[in-house]
């Protein structure tokens, strides 16, 4: 049966469309790889995935952008990298009034009555804290809402999947870092955790934690992706997993927006509805999965979802009130 165009282009310009993780803060700062030629938010760009006219088009409500500096084990001029994409990031939106910084869920909805896109930030990887948890008080008032304590190498806080060979389970440090994101109100995210380090933290939060840009693990074997068993820690936690869009997380053949929506219908299958939404990791990941090829691309989510017969109520859950009910229950 053909997919009503009418109708999904419609459930989709009425829904809250949330992705929780892309990396296209690191594209607005010069590197010696690029040189000084950077990308602008305010600007569409024939690269990359994300940036304010795709955003629209897309019809993407609220985008969290991450802040990433561990482009090496022990970075030590993290907290100097977090500072300047920060700052970075700031002078784009001052030039791009139409995204605007977002703090909270009150927020996140004005944004999108006032017809503009929200933005979160995201610390992956907590090397910018320079092993002090109490930073994240000051990085929580540059608005950063989301933090995951490693990227892929091993931190004072915990391991990530490059240390899985150790086995450990958080830090005391790392304990103690959890412990000040639910006084603060952050997000806690387990994409890129080792598997032990992923089970403690099961075993010691009490609050929702999300992973905001993983896989099922059982549709892909891939040491970033999920086992069943995670998902439904997860949905345990009342958390939510955000699908990644990385071809290598999807499928050991070609990718597509077909084989993404099975993960999505993976979890719902294991877990239930009420626990997945988007997490792209646009502008983060070389190549893009065909028909979502940046983040323009996203209605074809919705349009494979209807097709499968998912009904308007979670359709509307799995495009971000998933991620907006965690986000109204842990932000301050």
């Amino acid at each position: 049966m053909r997919v009503n165009e009418e109708h999904v282009s419609r459930l989709h310009r009425e829904s809250l469309v949330v992705d929780t993780h892309c990396d296209t803060i690191m594209h607005l700062l010069p590197t010696q790889e690029r040189g000084p030629k950077t990308r602008k938010l305010n600007e569409r760009s024939e690269t990359g995935h994300i940036d304010l006219p795709r955003l629209i088009e897309g019809g993407v409500d609220c985008q969290c952008f991450a802040i990433y500096t561990a482009r090496q084990e022990n970075q030590h001029d993290a907290l100097l990298k977090s500072l300047q994409m920060i700052e970075a990031f700031d002078r784009e939106l001052q030039k791009t009034p139409d995204i605007v910084l977002v703090h909270n869920y009150e927020e996140i909805l004005d944004a999108n009555k006032r017809g503009k896109v929200g933005a979160l930030l995201s610390l992956e990887g907590a090397e910018p804290l320079m092993s002090d948890p109490k930073l994240l008080r000051i990085f929580y008032k540059l608005g950063v809402r989301m933090v995951s304590l490693t990227w892929n190498w091993r931190t004072s806080f915990a391991d990530g999947i490059s240390a899985k060979r150790s086995q450990s389970k958080l830090t005391e440090l790392g304990v103690e870092a959890i412990e000040e994101m639910d006084k603060l109100g952050i997000v806690y995210d387990v994409s890129h955790l080792s598997d032990s380090c992923f089970w403690d933290v099961a075993d010691v939060k009490k609050t929702p934690f999300i992973a905001s840009h993983s896989n099922c693990r059982a549709l892909c074997d891939h040491p970033r992706n999920l086992t069943d068993d995670m998902i439904k820690a997860i949905a345990d936690h009342e958390g939510v997993i955000g699908v990644n869009f990385a071809p290598n997380f999807i499928s050991v053949e070609k990718a597509d927006v077909k084989r993404l929506v099975d993960h999505i219908e993976h979890i719902v299958k294991v877990a239930g509805v009420d626990y997945v939404g988007l997490g792209s990791d646009f502008d983060g990941i070389s190549s893009t999965p065909a028909g979502l090829e940046d983040v323009s691309k996203i209605p074809n989510i919705t349009r494979e979802l209807v097709d499968r017969g998912y009904c308007e109520e979670d359709i509307r859950k799995i495009l971000g009130e998933n991620h907006l009910r965690v986000f109204r229950k842990m932000f301050r």
